[in-house]
């Protein structure tokens, strides 16, 4: 499987999708991202969420985090609620809290950095990926989950 292709994503684990966004090319990442599959990959990514979170590196962080991915072909952008809380992590398509930390980023820097396929600190130093909040908890975030690498 080398293509991006979003149809075959409910059928693939964590290190497949890893390796399918790391031999995609971004053009084409950004093509499938735009367009009727877009709301079917981020909301498989986001349902993986809570199997790829790690109660055990935690600890007592209680924090409720905004993902905000840009690019919707509307010109919009898409915002997915984490909450994490008593070494739970529950995901919310429509934001209900007030965040402690709001991530925002396209949708070929987000499906790299969900992936494993990009440094989050560099893409913030380099202005591709914006945090606002408690950026410590963002400097912290990857090792809250269990990220696959290709």
């Amino acid at each position: 499987m080398t293509d991006f292709d979003p149809a075959t994503f409910a059928n693939v684990g964590p290190k497949e999708f890893a390796q399918l966004v790391k031999s995609t090319p971004d053009d084409k990442i950004a093509q499938v991202m735009s367009g009727d599959m877009r709301d079917k990959v981020l909301g498989e990514v986001f349902g993986r969420m809570p199997s790829l979170f790690r109660a055990d590196r935690a600890g007592s962080t209680n924090a409720v985090i905004h993902w905000v991915i840009t690019g919707r072909p509307d010109g919009g952008s898409d915002t997915y609620e984490v909450v994490i809380a008593d070494g739970t992590c529950v995901v919310n398509e429509t934001p209900q809290h007030d965040p402690k930390l709001s991530l925002t980023m396209g949708p070929v820097e987000f499906l790299k950095i969900v992936s494993g396929g990009a440094n989050p600190v560099m893409m913030f130093m380099t202005g591709k990926l914006k945090a606002k909040g408690d950026l410590g908890l963002a400097a912290n975030i990857a090792n809250l989950f269990d990220i696959p690498k290709a």
